[in-house]
């Protein structure tokens, strides 16, 4: 069958489920198995929506999934609700991104009441990547990434919200906010440093630290350079750390230098880049101020 055969089953389906509801509603339906009738429609919406993913009609797929989850809820069966608004998140994904935001956070909702946290964390992120890839608000994938974070701390699972703090501190450096941005990365730096599966990571996390310090105060950032070594012997040896000491030096053409060969060993990915520039451009700004 084609698409457009299988949308027009799925138009049928969905019409024969909303019949199904209707009728369930009634004082005879109400009698005579309403319940099974309304987890007959389930099933009906269901199906009509795979068959609107077949025939790639995002957005119908996404209301029938809501349609069945809705049903869901009102048999008192949580599980099965938050399945079908994930379902349906996951399809207006691929149409109508603030529609899919709706449907993800109805799904969390039930889980949180459910106290099921980590799969709470879990969709937090993938609003948090919508926000990202699709809408370009930053400021919202923060707020998920920082709930996300939260959740999975409260289940002790400090990997997972590691990764959702490092997302915060990043967007927060390219935001120009700095403070938070530190305070990130000295707390997963000093979480991992003692970790012996972790503790190589550490010394990126100090460095972006660092990065972020030397763009708003060069006083702290030395401080803050002598903080890290003196917790992390390990971070004094790195090229990370060398890099560092020549930005303080205050001399463009030295720091372009070191800069170079630094990235002739390990690629300056677009977020090193993007601060590195920011600190050139205070170091050029020193340097006009002294001619």
């Amino acid at each position: 069958m084609d698409s457009t055969g299988k949308e027009k089953e799925a138009i049928q389906l969905m019409a024969e489920a909303d019949k199904k509801v209707r009728s369930s509603g009634s004082f005879l339906g109400g009698m005579f198995g309403g319940n099974q009738k309304v987890e007959e429609a389930c099933e009906m919406y269901a199906r009509a929506a795979n068959m609107f993913k077949m025939a790639k009609n995002w957005s119908a797929a996404g209301n029938a999934f809501c349609q069945a989850a809705r049903l869901h809820m009102q048999l008192q069966n949580k599980h099965d609700s938050a399945t079908s608004f994930i379902d349906a998140g996951n399809a207006f994904k691929k149409a109508d991104p603030q529609e899919a935001i709706k449907c993800l956070n109805a799904a969390i909702d039930i889980y949180t009441d459910m106290g099921r946290f980590t799969i709470a964390a879990k969709h937090h992120i993938t609003i948090a990547e919508v926000y990202e890839s699709e809408l370009v608000d930053i400021e919202k994938a923060i707020a998920h990434y920082e709930q996300a974070a939260d959740y999975y701390k409260g289940e002790e699972s400090n990997s997972s919200a590691n990764k959702c703090l490092l997302k915060v501190a990043s967007y927060s450096a390219q935001l120009e906010q700095y403070p938070k941005a530190i305070e990130i990365y000295e707390q997963v730096g000093t979480n991992t440093m003692d970790n012996p599966l972790l503790k190589y990571s550490a010394k990126e996390y100090f460095f972006k630290a660092s990065l972020c310090h030397f763009i708003v105060d060069e006083l702290n950032a030395k401080l803050a350079v002598g903080k890290y070594e003196e917790m992390f012997p390990a971070f004094s040896d790195s090229r990370e750390c060398k890099l560092l000491k020549v930005c303080d030096n205050r001399k463009s053409r030295t720091v372009f230098i070191q800069v170079k060969e630094f990235d002739s060993i390990s690629r300056l990915d677009q977020w090193l880049t993007t601060m590195l520039l920011r600190i050139k451009k205070t170091i050029q700004g020193d340097e006009d101020d002294l001619k």
